[in-house]
């Protein structure tokens, strides 16, 4: 059987005017197979709301394993109201629905609360229930521990359990819904030329996901290559039915016939740079610095190093998201005696600006282009990163807006 997955985000549930409209689309996407299961985020707003509270009751020490399950508790009931709330406005339309939690749906995570990672989806029971017709309307964004302790998947969340739902059911597509109607070459709001896409390939979104593009969470987009799960971003602010070519599929690179050298171009202003000068160039030195950052959870990216003017030195420079800019500081500030660098400075006026093609595996001189045309803007680059399909490079963050725009220009993205 052809079974759709469809998931609406918080814009989209936002209030119950919005709800009632999500309820139109599902009834219109009936058409289409009689099995359908619909996720759904919490309304807008809501889930800061519930964070808030969270820290009012339990105070600065807010996260840790005393505090982290009951969080998890509060926040994920945002979702419950939804699914609620959608289950009802579709049986008012005649439809049969009904809603699912995620411990109903036995969506397994681990106890990671907060951020907890898909384990599994399997309950034969959820999917006797869509095949029958009845709409299933599951609350996105949540699951079940082994303990049977609920837990949550982070912000954006609710993508990757369309994802997951998805899989489970080895539906045909999994339509995102949300208040854009596609994955863009870049930021519209920045360069007006931007254009949307009409497939992506999940290794090009995962980039983009991961280098600052907040159309879809990360890990949806790595879930749905890992299970070869049809994406597709469409915007829950048009007519019910998906007119031909609207949204922006993302599919296997062999579903493009046409590849870009560049798909896109990706920015980032939330990047602190480390530089550490004069560190002792032994064995291991490296294992502590990275390795304490690990343990203490900072998130590293770009990683250069170089051989410093002090003999039996070298310098190493590496960026980190700047919310854990001040946390990384003291980690490595502890390490001192143990790395022996003479000084150490943080920069967190930067940003990271990126582009991202799979055409790059067979093209050359798309580095030389960047380069250029960043130069021909005066465009000063302090760090530079690469992988098979992307290049990235860290910037002065007062030259964002005019980076992304002369690359857009440079590879030929703007539209006629």
């Amino acid at each position: 059987m052809n079974r759709l997955v469809l998931k609406f985000g918080g814009t989209s549930v936002a209030n119950l005017e919005r709800i009632a409209h999500v309820a139109d689309i599902v009834a219109a996407r009936r058409a289409e197979t009689r099995a359908i299961a619909v996720v759904v985020s919490a309304m807008s707003g809501t889930t800061n709301q519930l964070v808030e509270w969270t820290r009012g009751a339990a105070g600065p020490d807010l996260h840790g394993p005393d505090y982290d399950d009951e969080y998890d508790v509060v926040v994920a009931s945002g979702e419950q109201v939804t699914a609620g709330l959608l289950a009802l406005a579709l049986r008012k339309k005649g439809l049969k629905a009904r809603s699912w939690l995620g411990w109903q749906l036995k969506l397994t995570t681990d106890e990671a609360h907060g951020k907890a990672r898909i384990m599994g989806c399997d309950n034969p029971e959820f999917l006797r229930s869509v095949d029958s017709g009845e709409i299933a309307v599951v609350a996105g964004f949540q699951g079940v521990d082994d303990k049977g302790r609920v837990s949550t998947l982070g912000r954006g969340g609710s993508d990757t359990s369309a994802v997951a739902v998805a899989a489970a059911l080895k539906a045909g597509l999994c339509d995102i819904y949300t208040d854009v109607d596609g994955v863009y070459t870049t930021d519209p709001r920045i360069t007006p030329k931007a254009r949307r896409l009409e497939k992506i390939s999940y290794e090009e979104m995962l980039e983009l996901a991961s280098l600052g593009a907040k159309v879809l969470q990360t890990r949806s987009v790595e879930l749905a290559m890992n299970h070869r799960v049809p994406v597709r971003v469409l915007s829950s602010f048009e007519g019910p039915v998906p007119s031909p070519n609207t949204g922006t599929l993302v599919c296997d690179e062999e579903q493009i016939v046409e590849k870009q050298v560049v798909s896109g171009v990706a920015y980032s202003r939330d990047e602190a740079k480390f530089s550490m000068i004069g560190v002792e160039d032994n064995p291991g030195v490296a294992a502590t610095i990275f390795g304490a950052l690990a343990d203490a959870g900072v998130n590293v990216d770009m990683i250069v190093q170089a051989s410093a003017k002090t003999e039996g030195r070298q310098n190493i420079v590496f960026t980190c998201p700047d919310r854990d800019a001040s946390h990384a500081k003291s980690v490595l500030e502890g390490l001192g005696k143990k790395v022996g660098y003479e000084s150490m400075t943080v920069s967190r006026d930067v940003a990271k600006v990126s582009v991202i093609g799979v055409g790059m595996r067979s093209h050359a001189g798309v580095a030389k282009t960047m380069f250029q045309a960043l130069s021909d803007k005066s465009i000063n680059i302090q760090v530079i990163s690469t992988s098979e399909i992307k290049i990235s490079v860290l910037i002065d963050a007062s030259y964002t807006e005019l980076a992304v725009r002369a690359l857009h220009t440079a590879y030929g993205l703007d539209s006629d």
